[in-house]
């Protein structure tokens, strides 16, 4: 018979498996788990219509239907997939299609448990946790800093980090989607952003790099993106003109026509005498000087942002822009704080 537990007992089993439609695990599933659907999306619009229009029964007798012939193929997909036969199943609410699988499941040997709430109480559970008093550091610096760089220092440092344009597979800027997989849903996001930090020490110091709320398409949880207001700032700041180079060579070799269309994007931001000298510059090789302009807009909406943290602020300049050396430095520096 399955057992049903909560959150913190289901994310230990490692073969989890979401019951919910292609589309529903799409939007937004817990990171590991293998989609092995009760209904298709056609078959979940189906029975929901028949739920709402005539009620549970015939709603419940054409699930049966539609879900018969395809028991043998579930329980089969089930024990491929797991090394240890324990399986973890959650739907939406933890209702019928996760007891019904996990009856499958529990019928064809496998140890079977049902995620008390359903993928519902997992999206609460990991927003009630990035609520939780972390030590966060914040790593902020003006476009073209090297923050990422810096970052990844620290961690060589010892110290742990969490890295949110990799997670939402952008880098924050107008151009932050060049060369960038597809960006997963806000929800996702929030997922695996859960799963990265829910592996960290909170007892620890966490950095994270400076982000407005939204990285491309993506929003940062509340919970997380109210703590990060508040958490001390460690300002880097570097000649502009190392700041020009590192953008030119991270995104100079673009196509130029993908780099146009990613000023048109803050157009209105840039303004339009700003936008087409850029755009000239850009057509005329001269990356630097096409960056130089766009800087000026992003220096101003970084330093407005800043003014709003109400966080500790600590500038740090380094005429070495050697990443290491930064890194080593704001070590020190936080823990005498």
């Amino acid at each position: 018979m399955a057992h049903r537990i909560d959150c913190n007992e289901f994310l230990q089993i490692d073969t989890l498996i979401d019951v919910r439609s292609p589309a529903e695990f799409a939007h937004g599933h817990v990171p590991g788990a293998i989609n092995i659907p009760l209904f298709t999306d056609e078959e979940r619009a189906v029975v929901g219509t028949l739920y709402t229009r005539q009620g549970s029964q015939p709603a419940v007798l054409k699930g049966l239907e539609l879900v018969g012939t395809k028991l043998t193929k579930f329980a089969q997909q089930a024990i491929q997939i797991t090394n240890n036969k324990t399986v973890g199943v959650y739907c939406w609410r933890g209702g019928m299609r996760s007891a019904s699988m996990a009856f499958l499941f529990d019928t064809a040997g496998l140890e079977t448990y049902v995620l008390k709430g359903g993928y519902k109480a997992y999206r609460k559970h990991i927003l009630d946790y990035m609520g939780s008093p972390f030590k966060i550091n914040i790593l902020g610096g003006m476009t073209g800093s090297g923050k990422t760089e810096i970052l990844y220092e620290l961690q060589k440092l010892g110290e742990q980090i969490l890295d949110l344009e990799l997670l939402a597979n952008h880098k924050g800027s107008a151009f932050g989607a060049l060369g960038q997989q597809p960006q997963p849903s806000t929800e996702q996001f929030g997922n695996q952003i859960y799963q990265h930090l829910s592996a960290l020490n909170p007892k620890n110091p966490i950095w994270i790099e400076d982000e407005s709320y939204s990285i491309g398409s993506c929003y940062i949880p509340d919970p997380l993106f109210n703590a990060m207001q508040s958490a001390t700032t460690h300002i880097v700041e570097v000649p502009t003109q190392y700041r020009v180079e590192r953008l030119a060579e991270e995104y100079g070799h673009f196509d130029h026509q993908n780099l146009i269309d990613a000023i048109l994007r803050i157009q209105k931001r840039l303004g339009n005498d700003v936008t087409a000298k850029a755009i000239k510059h850009i057509t005329n090789q001269q990356i630097n000087t096409a960056i130089e302009l766009v800087l000026m807009y992003y220096d101003k909406s970084y330093n407005y942002a800043l003014e709003k943290r109400v966080g500790i602020k600590i500038k740090s300049g380094f005429s070495n822009t050697n990443p290491a050396s930064i890194a080593s430095h704001l070590k020190n520096l936080s823990s005498q704080i």
